[in-house]
């Protein structure tokens, strides 16, 4: 499982850090190993202890937020991806060059928080037949509270679950390191880029309408100046 992968799972507690779930229900992807560990391990902690802190079903019976995966895929991932691809077939991108990934990685990263973020805010609004609006929903949150200092980072959470289970979880380093050989240096070139592009949500408007060349000369134009800073 990669670091990515770890922060991902673990982001259900992180998130719920002021309430804590009665039960996590999930399929058997080994992607949730991380959050049922600590929600086994705050387990006496929920409101309602009479149910298990958790259950395992088949993907075939997920529940309906689950269709939100499909919706994020084709309003965030996959027209960045088809942006990054038409750089790639021109020859212009050279993602087996440490800046250029290292580049690459972080503005799409970026991009995709607003992106993701945005369509949660949007399921959160919209409302689900027989169900209601999730917002309305979860307006007077959970009845059990929890403290943000029982709930470490997914890095720290990770090397519990190492010493008490004995099992490791693979984590993989970031997709390009980072070139600057000073944290002075690094600073300047994102003024620099912030300058040039002070709000780079645009670039994602564009990305998502399918006209991706502003963000692709954004993605250039910050390889360039990294490039000149590292």
């Amino acid at each position: 499982m990669s670091q990515h992968l770890i922060e991902s799972c673990f982001t259900i507690l992180q998130i719920s850090s002021s309430w804590m779930w009665d039960q996590v229900r999930v399929d058997h992807g080994r992607e949730f190993y991380l959050s049922l560990y600590m929600q086994e391990m705050l387990s006496n902690h929920r409101h309602n202890l009479q149910r298990q802190p958790y259950c395992q079903t088949q993907s075939t019976k997920n529940h309906t937020v689950e269709r939100t995966w499909v919706e994020i895929n084709n309003r965030v991932n996959y027209p960045v991806k088809e942006a990054l691809i038409q750089l790639q077939d021109q020859e212009v991108l050279n993602m087996d060059d440490n800046m250029t990934r290292y580049c690459t990685s972080n503005l799409n990263a970026e991009l995709c928080k607003i992106g993701i973020t945005r369509a949660v805010h949007a399921w959160n609004a919209h409302r689900i037949p027989g169900k209601g609006t999730p917002n309305c929903s979860a307006a007077g949150g959970c009845p059990k509270k929890l403290g943000e200092e029982l709930l470490p980072r997914a890095s720290q959470a990770a090397d519990m679950y190492q010493q008490d289970v004995g099992s490791s979880l693979t984590r993989v380093s970031c997709f390009g390191t980072d070139p600057f050989s000073t944290e002075e240096d690094k600073i300047s070139a994102e003024q620099l880029f912030a300058v040039e592009y002070p709000d780079i949500s645009v670039l994602l408007d564009y990305v998502v309408n399918y006209n991706f060349v502003p963000f692709q000369d954004a993605l250039l134009y910050l390889i360039n100046i990294t490039q000149q800073y590292a």
